[in-house]
């Protein structure tokens, strides 16, 4: 029998740990938290507890009854909107838009998890322009202008090696039509830009947090405002 390379972690260490290295927050990540609901409330829970924040990276693709428990004790979730057509989630992804539609709206409407948007674009799968634009629309008609959206690009790797790897360019024009569109918020992720990784304050442009890569280089904002013109800005800092 070929060894297994995990480990037996109870909910109990998994927070020791966290407090151990002075960690201010666990994500549950890859594969989707939703497999593991009841691993995610036990240690969400007594996170919490202790003033550890918990972070949730998933598909938004679960039962709504189970949602309320999964999400209980989570403080903010990262959901991949995967696209914005059903053929898309049927073809790929072996489920609906529907579904996800809804866990958005709940998320919103219904909690006070703080809550980003993430959409790998794919050539010729999701990437066009009147994709893109009908997916804004929606968010802004249906959760506001103020929930970050993130477009990162794809690398052929898995079941999908026949793609090539998003251009540049896809990721910056999908970012430009958010933004057009009136996104306040709008990221680029797998490509290098600086610019498009750095959040800027809606209303007086100032930089408020300039990012390389993962690193933050700067972050002005003071009591979750823009120190120059005052105005909010919404998240967790």
């Amino acid at each position: 029998m070929d060894s297994v390379h995990s480990l037996n972690v109870s909910p109990e260490e998994v927070v020791a740990l966290a407090k151990q290295y002075h960690t201010p927050s666990i994500a549950f990540t890859y594969n989707d938290p939703v497999i593991f609901g009841e691993y995610v409330v036990d240690i969400s829970k007594i996170a919490r507890e202790v003033g550890i924040k918990s972070v949730m990276v998933t598909a938004g693709y679960i039962d709504k009854e189970a949602r309320k428990d999964v999400y209980k004790y989570i403080d903010a979730a990262n959901v991949d909107l995967k696209a914005f057509t059903e053929s898309f989630y049927h073809k790929l992804a072996f489920a609906h838009l529907d579904y996800v539609l809804d866990t958005l709206i709940w998320l919103k409407k219904e909690t006070n998890v703080w809550f980003e948007i993430t959409t790998l674009l794919i050539p010729d799968e999701n990437d066009s322009d009147e994709e893109i634009k009908n997916m804004c629309e929606w968010i802004l008609k249906n959760l506001g202008d103020e929930v970050p959206l993130h477009f990162t690009a794809f690398h052929p790797d898995f079941k999908m090696i026949n793609k090539s790897r998003t251009p540049a360019e896809t990721i910056r024009n999908a970012r430009k039509i958010a933004l057009k569109l009136g996104i306040k918020y709008c990221y680029v992720g797998n490509i290098h830009d600086t610019e498009g990784s750095t959040t800027y304050c809606p209303n007086c442009k100032e930089v408020l947090v300039a990012r390389d890569w993962h690193s933050v280089l700067k972050n002005k904002i003071k009591n979750s405002c823009c120190p120059t013109c005052g105005t909010a800005i919404p998240g967790m800092f």
